[in-house]
């Protein structure tokens, strides 16, 4: 491989101290000694600012703390699994209300809730959380939580939502969301990831969840819309027209993730063509790099203000896609954009003097807000983005090179 090994040993190499400096962050400040479970509102060098727990942020930590723990040896040690633990327990004790199954998105840091929404993604990330925690600690108690969940979580998503307390309205178009099959998707993959048995009982809804993601794709294939009918149709005004891209990248991966394991090679194309790598070419800035956060898909300004902004999350699913879509077809284009964003994000998002990675910078790539975590940024998507390259770079480099194309020459970009 010659120099380009050495390019992806120096990747490597970035990502390895990247991510021991994430997860020292919040292992060394998020911990809650008292009461259990993790602060997630820290400051710049760590500082709690708010000690409000968030629950589906609780339950990503919990979720990435024993993924480390399962996957890597380097945080393979009791002090991971503890961390784990303390915050696997607040979700039992605190954030999943007993009598229906709903989980409270926000409570005070002793667990008296504040707030629930009316969507099912906290619900998810409870479900992962129990799910990984079960094999870290191989106590039965929280691979039962994961199944008992998970079955709430597949019914209000296909069936029968009244339960979350969203009200119908007579004006009110029935949407499709492309977040709500997506979730479904990764959430069903994660508990059935080691027991094909179970993954067989989820099969169908894990098929109902590519077509509904499918549905968002739309103009003959030109554009990844956030909302459509529920018959796959366009929704009229600006909420209809609305792109996140960084979203339909995450919706790729997560398609050629499901693709690559079903061999299904048509949805693997349909996933690196139309959602990563288009939708990647629409949302980059080409004035100042970066991925803007919203567009709308006829070219007027998006009613969001924060429209122009560059969020940290966006760009680490952009790494996890490009590096993904390489590993899968060697298609060096690929490597090319991965690394377009390697560097714009290494060299805006990320904070070498305390660790963790700054959420949110203006056009320009100025940082606008200095805190590490907070409502809607926890310990996830930094350290899910680096260990998933990690685990991608060392394959790559310990693979001799292949020819261009998924097995068989089967990808036709």
């Amino acid at each position: 491989m010659g120099v380009f090994r050495d390019q992806l040993e120096n990747y490597l190499t970035r990502m390895e101290k990247e991510l021991d400096s994430t997860v020292n962050f919040w292992l060394d400040n998020s911990g809650d000694k008292r009461n259990g479970g993790y602060y997630v509102c820290l400051g710049r060098e760590g500082k709690v600012y708010d000690d409000s727990k968030y629950g589906w942020l609780e339950g990503r930590q919990v979720w990435m703390y024993s993924k480390l723990y399962n996957e890597t040896w380097k945080y393979g040690k009791a002090k991971v699994l503890k961390a784990a633990l303390s915050g696997g327990e607040f979700l039992l004790n605190h954030i999943k209300r007993p009598e229906d199954g709903r989980c409270y998105f926000q409570v005070t840091a002793d667990g008296q809730p504040v707030k629930i929404q009316r969507t099912i993604f906290t619900e998810c990330f409870y479900v992962i959380a129990m799910a990984e925690l079960a094999r870290a600690s191989s106590l039965s108690k929280y691979r039962e939580e994961a199944l008992r969940m998970l079955s709430l979580v597949t019914h209000w998503a296909r069936i029968d939502d009244t339960e979350l307390g969203r009200p119908k309205l007579s004006g009110q178009e029935v949407a499709n969301p492309l977040a709500v099959p997506m979730m479904l998707m990764y959430v069903i993959d994660e508990v059935c990831r080691d027991d094909e048995e179970l993954r067989q009982t989820y099969c169908k809804d894990e098929e109902w969840a590519v077509q509904q993601i499918l549905k968002h794709l739309q103009r003959k294939g030109r554009v990844v819309l956030e909302k459509v009918t529920e018959e796959g149709k366009e929704i009229g005004g600006a909420e209809g027209r609305l792109i996140n891209p960084g979203h339909a990248i995450e919706a790729g991966w997560f398609l050629l993730q499901y693709a690559t394991r079903t061999q299904n090679y048509e949805l693997a194309r349909i996933a690196i063509d139309k959602f990563i790598e288009q939708s990647f070419d629409t949302g980059w800035d080409d004035t100042y790099g970066g991925i803007l956060y919203y567009l709308d898909a006829n070219g007027f300004s998006p009613t969001q203000l924060e429209w122009n902004m560059k969020l940290w999350w966006p760009h680490a699913e952009a790494l996890i896609a490009f590096l993904m879509a390489y590993k899968e077809t060697r298609d060096e284009r690929f490597m090319e954009k991965f690394d377009l964003v390697f560097q714009y994000t290494f060299s805006h998002f990320s904070d070498p003097k305390y660790g963790e990675w700054f959420g949110y910078l203006n056009q320009k790539g100025e940082v606008t807000h200095t805190f590490k975590g907070g409502p809607f940024k926890g310990c996830f998507h930094v350290p899910r983005c680096l260990h998933m390259c990690i685990k991608m770079l060392k394959e790559l480099i310990e693979e001799e090179p292949l020819t261009n194309g998924l097995p068989n020459g089967t990808y036709i970009p």
